[in-house]
Formats: structure tokens, C-alpha cells, sequence
């Protein structure tokens, strides 16, 4: 039976009785901030492209890390910008790289904090490739052999959990029996399992962690974003391999492989909400097209809501913050600019939310 003996507007009318049928929940639990280390002493840079982010020497990075465990965040996901770089990427398993001292002094200084290391070869290498270059094309099996000295320097150096980025194949495999033969039964791997060649990475590459590739492009071993059946292949390979947590990247623009993927796996799932999406929510914000905190915890639902357990978001500090508001109740958006005479006047249709949950802002 229909109209009108259901009426579903009745669930709706008000915001106790909407958050008493809410489906799809948000939480500081969720999230994992990215955070960009650099060398140097008192560095917090902000980075143009991804505004408030920083790079963040290593002594900023530690305080970083503090307020972000006083907001409730449980975990971080580390990106080294190292000084020197070679076509091997030696750096970025050298016992005393610019991420293995980072982890070092966030884990003594916020024992509690959760830290991801992002294991790849990209950041270190002159070219900005993720592996070993033969004949213009990355050779796959030498360059997950240097994947796997990477993972376990930085396990050696106290990461939580290690997070392969480079779409090598067998790489999780690799990782796992060298941390298994050097007794680091314990390490977490969370598997980049569909990493797809996307546009949406540009500012983080350019400007986050300065490494846009000299030549070419990835699509050579990050995914064709035209599939998703393919990244269900990728992700049960992974996890045959060993992977603890899989991930999913981007997010915002591939929540139906999110889904797909939830529904056909029970291991816990990420996503990965990159910088190109950040990137334009913040640009049509200062622009005064939308409204940031609106839509920042829209784009987060919906990624709890296509299924995934674990979000990494440059958002998470800022959503962190509004989640810890005494008075936040899921409001929907701040008048923008060109609307603040009308806005009283517009009904719930018009704004496209209820005005019970509008406040007007002069």
C-alpha cells in the first residue's frame, strides 16, 4: 500500500525524529589524516593546491600528531618528501630516511597514535615513477623486491601498518614474506588494492609531494578507471596475498566499486578521499559556490554509506573539529554570499533542505 497510508515525509519533519532513522553514521573513528613530512626544523608550509595542509618538518609533524590524537583521530598516513632522490629510490628504505625518523618520533611522542606509512617508490625517484624503470616501462618483479625493503624499514622503525601504493603485482605477497621471515607477524598491511589512473591526484603529485613523473604517465599499472569488475580481481588478489585492509582510491568518484566491493568482501575497506576532490570542494567554496563544512560532511557520508569502514580524508582534522561541536546537528549548508538577503524566505524545496535545519548567518 501507497499514498497516503505511507508518507515517508513524516520521518523527516524534524531533526530528532531524522536522526533517530539515520541510516549511515559519522564518526572521528573513521577518519585517518595524511600528513606530508619534510626535512628541516620549525617547517609548516601550507600547500596552495590542498589548503590547510602543510609540509611539516619533523618536530611540527610530532605536535601535528598531538593535537590531532587530543581531537579523537586514531590514525595518520605518512608521505615522505625526501632531499635527495636517486633512480633506485635507496632513500626510501635507508634506515634513516625522512619517514623512518618521522615514525620514530611520532610513536615516541604519541605512542597511541595509529601510523600508516604510504610504501612506494615514487617520492624517491628522480623520474616520479613507482618502480624500476627498464625500456621506458616499470619491470614489475625488481620493483616489488624494493617495495618489500621499504615495508619492512619502516615496520622496523615502529609503523602500525604498511600501505603499498604502486599497483605492482605480487607486491603484497612480497611484503608479507619478508615480514613474516624477519618476525613482524603483527604488521598490518593495507593493500592500495584498486588504485585507479586518475586526473584527481594532480595536486597532490605537484605540489604535496613535489614528484610529477618526468615522462609518461601510470596508467601502465594503476587501473583503467572505465573498470570496476577488474578492481574485484585486484582485491581478492590482495587479500589471497595477505593483505589486512583493502583500500579503494579515489573515492568520491568510484563509490560504485566502494559498494561492489562491500558487498562481496568482509575485510575492512578504505577509501581513500584524494586531493582533486578536496582540491574542488575547497575551491568552490572560497569561490562562494557552496559551503564547505556542508559539503565535507556530505562527500564523508557518502563514503560511510557505500560501505566504506576507514576513511582517509584531508578533511578528517576539519570534520574532526565540527563532530566535536556541542551544538552539531548534522546542519545543513551556511547561506552562500549571493543568497543572504532571500534565504529567510526560501522553503525547504527551494534550498533543497528544511528550513528547521537552516540557521541564517548575516
Amino acid at each position: 500500500m501507497g499514498f497516503p497510508a505511507h508518507r515517508l515525509r513524516r520521518l523527516r519533519k524534524n531533526g530528532n525524529m531524522r536522526r533517530m532513522v539515520r541510516e549511515t553514521g559519522l564518526s572521528v573513528d573513521d577518519f585517518v589524516q595524511p600528513l606530508f613530512v619534510v626535512e628541516g626544523q620549525g617547517v609548516r608550509k601550507e600547500i596552495a593546491s590542498i589548503a590547510g595542509n602543510y609540509h611539516l618538518s619533523i618536530d611540527m609533524l610530532v605536535e601535528e600528531a598531538k593535537e590531532l590524537g587530543d581531537l579523537g583521530i586514531p590514525a595518520i598516513l605518512l608521505f615522505g618528501i625526501p632531499n635527495g632522490k636517486d633512480d633506485k629510490a635507496t632513500g626510501a628504505y635507508a634506515p634513516d630516511g625522512i619517514v623512518q625518523r618521522a615514525v620514530k618520533a611520532v610513536k615516541h611522542a604519541v605512542p597511541d597514535m595509529v601510523v600508516i606509512t604510504d610504501v612506494c617508490l615514487c617520492e624517491h625517484t628522480t623520474h616520479g615513477h613507482c618502480g624500476i624503470i627498464r625500456n621506458g616501462y616499470i619491470a614489475n618483479d625488481p620493483t616489488t623486491e624494493i617495495v618489500a625493503k621499504i615495508a619492512l624499514s619502516h615496520v622496523e622503525a615502529g609503523a602500525d601498518i604498511v600501505a603499498p601504493a604502486g599497483m605492482m603485482d605480487g607486491q603484497i605477497r612480497a611484503i608479507r614474506g619478508t615480514l613474516e621471515e624477519h618476525g613482524h607477524h603483527e604488521a598490518v598491511i593495507m593493500a592500495y588494492a584498486a588504485k585507479y589512473a586518475s586526473g584527481l591526484y594532480e595536486p597532490f603529485f605537484r605540489h604535496g609531494t613535489q614528484s610529477p613523473v618526468a615522462f609518461g604517465d601510470k596508467r601502465s599499472h594503476q587501473m583503467d578507471f572505465a573498470n570496476s569488475t577488474e578492481a574485484m580481481r585486484e582485491i581478492a588478489l590482495d587479500i589471497e596475498e595477505g593483505a589486512d585492509i583493502i583500500m579503494i582510491k579515489p573515492a568520491l568518484f568510484y563509490l560504485d566499486v566502494v559498494y561492489r566491493a562491500r558487498e562481496r568482501f568482509d575485510q575492512p575497506l578504505a577509501v581513500y578521499n584524494v586531493s582533486g576532490e578536496y582540491a574542488m570542494i575547497q575551491a568552490a567554496s572560497e569561490a562562494g559556490r557552496l559551503d564547505f563544512e556542508a559539503v565535507m560532511q556530505e562527500a564523508l557520508v557518502s563514503c560511510r554509506r557505500a560501505g566504506a569502514d576507514i576513511v582517509i580524508s584531508y578533511y578528517a582534522k576539519d570534520a574532526a573539529r565540527t563532530l566535536g561541536k556541542a551544538s552539531y546537528p548534522w546542519r545543513a549548508a551556511h547561506p552562500l554570499p549571493a543568497a543572504e538577503a532571500d534565504a529567510a524566505s526560501l522553503d525547504g524545496n527551494g534550498r533543497g533542505v528544511s528550513p528547521l535545519d537552516v540557521e541564517v548567518r548575516k
